[in-house]
């Protein structure tokens, strides 16, 4: 853990000589479960980031296992001044958390949101999941009700996407898993939707509903296209017209910025992404992003916010008309009722956030 953080410092000093004129916002320590991390070096990290990089921060996250939080822990995060916890609760019932492979129960999920209640956190998000194998509409009644009890600050929901060669899906193709109902899952989702706005929550992306002015700002950022910086085995950013992520392996990131400090970095040269990120040394791969699949990229996410593509922003970012660009797909859209036009903006119709997917397949 020592050589980890002292890599992961290390590696945002690097960043911080080609960063120190853009102002950091918002701060989420994810990707996996960074509450495991000793609070001490939590602080070593936000005191780094604080120190080296222009900040105007207004939220750090953290997410959190529901078995793994004790009050002296959530104390010193309010200390180091995190302000927001995600809980990553996936379900309220016990079978469904068995058949994920989860390791907490129900209780001790709600235990623990309310012990970060009662310790002083006022900004606590929920994920939860639906679409599970087995998981009937009962179940997800059962849960938003229980969610409607506690009300957190804000929802995360998400169908259960499976991926090749994991687990579930293998236990699914040997026929030990049934395979979930996508018609159910719509059902789920519609009742989401219903259910949370009676509820007094604001759907304001396609996964996500908040209380009034409790949306997350740090995804905010990633929905509008805006640039973003991950540090850290496995991490991706979006920087100087470059997608790109580091080397997934812990012992070869810190090998990477352990043994090679003597470095000498240039980067006297922002405007050329490609020769700047080439002097990073824990980098695996890199995208450039041309115009066309920034616009395209740019569609693709913000058609997941509920306040949609604003045709006024659209074109100061990009200098052309959004019709100009992508004229055919929206009208094919509008007219499968997809799409709708509504004072200056494109948003998804109800129809169209169950069929996201096929929507921003057609900007690309």
């Amino acid at each position: 853990m020592p050589s980890y953080i002292d890599a992961l410092c290390n590696e945002l000093i690097l960043w911080s000589s080609v960063l120190k004129s853009y102002p950091v916002r918002t701060i989420f320590l994810g990707g996996g479960t960074p509450s495991y991390i000793p609070v001490g070096h939590l602080k070593t990290i936000l005191d780094l980031v604080k120190t080296k990089f222009q900040c105007d921060i207004s939220e750090i996250t953290i997410e959190v296992n529901p078995n793994d939080i004790e009050e002296t822990n959530v104390q010193r995060f309010l200390d180091v001044g995190i302000n927001r916890v995600s809980i990553g609760v996936q379900s309220f019932k016990d079978s469904i958390l068995k058949t994920l492979g989860r390791t907490h129960s129900a209780n001790t999920a709600i235990n623990t949101y309310k012990k970060l209640r009662k310790m002083g956190f006022n900004n606590i998000s929920l994920d939860l999941m639906y679409g599970i194998p087995y998981q009937t509409l009962k179940d997800w009644k059962d849960s938003l009700k229980i969610i409607s009890d506690l009300e957190p600050d804000h929802l995360s929901l998400y169908c259960l996407t499976l991926e090749k060669h994991t687990p579930m899906q293998r236990m699914m193709d040997i026929g030990n898993l049934e395979n979930p109902d996508d018609d159910l899952a719509a059902d789920m989702y519609l009742l989401c939707e219903e259910y949370l706005h009676d509820n007094g929550y604001e759907q304001y992306e396609i996964s996500n509903w908040s209380k009034p002015h409790k949306e997350s700002q740090h995804n905010l950022r990633y929905w509008m296209n805006q640039p973003f910086l991950g540090v850290g085995p496995g991490a991706h950013s979006y920087l100087f017209k470059n997608r790109f992520n580091n080397i997934k392996s812990p012992n070869t990131y810190i090998s990477k910025y352990l043994t090679q400090r003597e470095l000498v970095y240039d980067f006297d040269y922002l405007e050329d992404g490609e020769r700047l990120l080439a002097q990073i040394p824990s980098l695996e791969s890199v995208e450039p992003i041309d115009k066309q699949l920034e616009m395209g990229e740019t569609m693709m996410l913000g058609l997941r916010l509920i306040r949609g593509i604003d045709v006024v922003e659209f074109e100061k970012r990009f200098g052309v008309h959004i019709e100009d660009v992508f004229g055919e797909a929206i009208n094919n859209l509008i007219q499968e009722k997809l799409l709708y036009p509504t004072c200056g903006k494109y948003k998804l119709t109800p129809k169209g956030r169950l069929l996201g997917n096929e929507v921003f397949s057609r900007f690309f």
